[in-house]
């Protein structure tokens, strides 16, 4: 028994570097005690018991943290990590026609305001939300 439990710490291993989702790694964190349990006289259904236990333990509560701190799935493109970021007004924004902003990286933006206020060339503004290619601003 102890190499079935060794075979699934192996497959999850694999599966785990294939997707890196977190999820599969825990059956493998799980069956790593199993290898050692399977060698006393329990019976089969309490190791099933034991390690689908262990395994739903470690998801429901290591996962999100382990999610949490390595960051996966939150990778932020280049367009939303401008939200936020205070870009400079070269071509004035008017009320019924597009300017043009200036980001920190020297990419030029096509912009409109957030309520349509007018901004003249040269002002610091404020990056609230992108939409395709237009940034939206406002007035810091």
């Amino acid at each position: 028994m102890p190499w079935i439990w060794l075979g699934i710490l192996i497959v999850s291993c694999i599966v785990e570097a294939i997707t890196f989702s977190l999820t599969s790694i825990w059956a493998a964190i799980a069956a790593l005690p199993l290898i050692f349990i399977s060698k006393s006289s329990l019976d089969v259904k309490w190791q099933l018991l034991i390690f689908v236990v262990l395994t739903t333990v470690l998801v429901i509560f290591t996962r999100p943290f382990a999610v949490k701190k390595l960051k996966i799935g939150k990778n932020k493109t280049n367009v939303e990590s401008i939200i936020g970021q205070e870009v400079l007004v070269t071509k004035s924004i008017k009320k019924f026609e597009k300017g043009l902003v200036k980001a920190k990286n020297g990419v030029v933006w096509t912009a409109k305001s957030t309520n349509d206020a007018e901004i003249e060339k040269g002002t610091n503004v404020k990056v609230a939300s992108v939409e395709g290619n237009t940034l939206t601003v406002e007035l810091i």
